[in-house]
């Protein structure tokens, strides 16, 4: 609240605001006290995140725009078990098994004969194929069993332990039941 000096007084009274002058035009050298620091008050908490000023958050509102939708933890991973459920193609890449298959051939042919020809088993597609089929279809079924091992000890995520202890179960063949 403005305080109102008279004009013709010297001695600073209080009196009516006609002809009066605020305390903030005065210049008497000092006498006002010193302004204050402000006292620190309690700010919301922002996340962590810092602010964004507000010439780019009209830039930050078209990027989420295109940003991909964030799912909650788990809808991937079942929408991801329907899908391969769903399908019957190949999951294993054909080329990098095909040199696999040949280069385990090429060693037991090695240790069987003893030969260094250099010339490599012939191996027809379908033939690679069918190994490839029997291969998935095998690690399918190990991986189901797995997981009941791991679901008896009333866990959800598959362990070394599980595949090892369904690969014992199973017997020295370890065939498909």
């Amino acid at each position: 609240m403005p305080v109102a000096i008279q004009k013709g007084s010297s001695s600073g009274k209080v009196g009516s605001t006609s002809g009066t002058r605020r305390r903030s035009d005065i210049t008497d050298g000092g006498s006002s006290p010193p302004p204050r620091p402000k006292k620190a008050t309690a700010r919301k908490s922002t996340g962590g995140r810092p602010s964004v000023p507000a010439n780019r958050r009209s830039d930050a509102n078209s990027e989420s725009a295109r940003k991909k939708p964030r799912y909650r933890p788990g809808t991937v991973a079942l929408r991801e078990i329907r899908k391969y459920q769903k399908s019957t193609d190949l999951l294993l890449r054909k080329l990098p098994f095909a040199r696999i298959v040949r280069e385990i051939a090429m060693d037991m042919t090695t240790d069987m004969v003893d030969y260094d020809s250099g010339v490599g088993l012939r191996w027809q597609s379908s033939a690679l194929l069918a190994l490839q089929e029997a291969t998935e279809a095998y690690l399918v079924h190990l991986f189901e069993d797995a997981n009941l091992c791991a679901i008896h000890a009333k866990r959800v995520t598959i362990m070394q332990r599980d595949i090892q202890l369904a690969r014992r179960i199973r017997g020295p063949w370890g065939g498909m039941a």
